[in-house]
């Protein structure tokens, strides 16, 4: 069989090993959030603060969407036409041309050009998140984390981008296997070091002082069989005044993290039922399944675009002859951004579904549908959520069920438990 041949039968197994990923391991089963109790959630919540929720979003919307825009319409005009490859060849230049230049620092102008076209949208989200109140970050600080974390995808990239060009060269014709292979390993490592390497790019973490909440989060963990390092507490506040939690890290490097933010506008039962959810991502192994599909995906994109490469109008569009030139990466970019704004709504409803098992486990583990429904009252109003947001938007892009889902599952259970 050839290495096309084989790529198709690869491609078709990581496909099919996508799928069984998920009718196995993604919670299709929803709990129970009748609409009459989301209704009724909806009029308990202070009419002036669904308001603003509601014109918070509203204002945000247009940037948001816009970025979405602009950025698919810079992928496909780089991507495209050969614009994007003449400009992977002037960074290469400087240096006669050689691979090694093309592939690290063309690849990273690419994606440099890429981040500075929604660069506006950015800046204008955060005029939007300064004026209601929700950042609390000067100008000079967000700058700040913005180069933070253009550095971090920098070194990441450039060594991504170093592996996947070497791996071209050294087996033109097995590159797709090679780099699916790495591809998956990736994702795998950056599971591991991200919470160890990359979050203290961005906040301080400091144990949580013992205490009875110190006590209860570590004896609720220990209750849930779900083996945690340490509690920590994140020095959010000097960024925002949105209120959060969660459990990061895999085996060894797992932590509870919770925001200085939350411990300082929640009641300790409130603290406790976040956490408890978020145990509820350990303990039914979110992240682990997160990972594998993240990693059986970027396998599959990684040999969908070997396959691509055959398609010689597309090469003729972008200005390339390989798509495993250095020059060609413009175009793979432009391809991955389509697909996935395609797959947004599909990895929406997955992601809904999962934090909808997470918040059962919060009810099932706390036993107190009283506290649950108290949490995501003070989330919506300090995070500034729209409670019932509209439903177009909720099914393209809602990670989470929405406020009134949450606490209508809330007095759902409590029905069912008799509490």
């Amino acid at each position: 069989m050839t290495p096309r041949g084989w790529a198709v039968v690869t491609l078709a197994g990581l496909v099919v090993a996508l799928a069984v990923t998920a009718l196995l391991l993604v919670p299709w089963h929803r709990p129970p959030a009748p609409r009459a109790d989301q209704l009724a959630a909806l009029r308990t919540l202070p009419a002036a603060e669904v308001a603003r929720g509601r014109a918070f979003h509203a204002d945000l919307r247009p940037g948001s969407y816009g970025a979405l825009a602009i950025g698919l319409l810079a992928a496909l005009v780089l991507g495209l036409t050969p614009l994007g490859a003449r400009l992977v060849g002037l960074a290469g230049r400087p240096f006669g041309d050689h691979w090694i230049a093309q592939a690290v620092l063309g690849g990273l102008a690419v994606l440099l050009v890429a981040d500075l076209v929604t660069l506006p949208f950015s800046a204008w989200r955060h005029t939007v998140l300064v004026r209601y109140g929700l950042s609390t970050q000067g100008w000079g600080g967000w700058t700040a984390d913005l180069l933070k974390s253009y550095a971090v995808s920098a070194v990441i990239g450039a060594a991504a981008l170093l592996g996947f060009y070497t791996v071209t060269r050294l087996a033109p014709r097995w590159w797709w296997a090679l780099g699916a292979a790495g591809a998956a390993a990736l994702v795998v490592l950056l599971s591991f070091i991200l919470p160890v390497l990359v979050e203290p790019v961005f906040n301080r973490f400091t144990p949580m002082e013992p205490g009875p909440l110190r006590t209860e989060l570590t004896e609720l963990a220990a209750r849930d069989r779900v083996p945690v390092r340490d509690v920590l507490v994140a020095d959010a506040s000097r960024r925002t005044r949105a209120v959060n939690a969660y459990v990061s890290g895999l085996g060894p490097t797992r932590r509870i993290v919770v925001y200085d933010t939350l411990l300082r506008e929640a009641s300790p039962q409130e603290v406790t039922s976040v956490v408890a959810h978020e145990l509820g991502h350990a303990k039914d192994r979110d992240v682990f399944t997160g990972t594998l599909t993240g990693a059986l995906g970027a396998a599959a994109a990684v040999v969908a675009l070997y396959l691509l490469g055959s398609w010689g109008g597309l090469l003729r569009a972008a200005g390339v002859d390989s798509i495993a030139a250095p020059r060609a990466l413009p175009l793979m970019i432009a391809v991955v951004t389509a697909v996935g704004l395609v797959a947004g709504p599909a990895q929406a409803l997955v992601s809904r579904r999962v934090e909808a098992r997470a918040d059962a486990h919060a009810l099932a583990l706390t036993g107190d549908p009283a506290a649950f429904e108290a949490m995501q009252r003070r989330l919506s109003t300090v995070n500034l959520a729209d409670p019932d947001p509209p439903r177009w938007e909720y099914l393209y892009s809602a990670s989470h069920p929405s406020t009134v889902e949450r606490m209508a599952a809330a007095r759902a259970y409590a029905r069912e438990a008799g509490k």
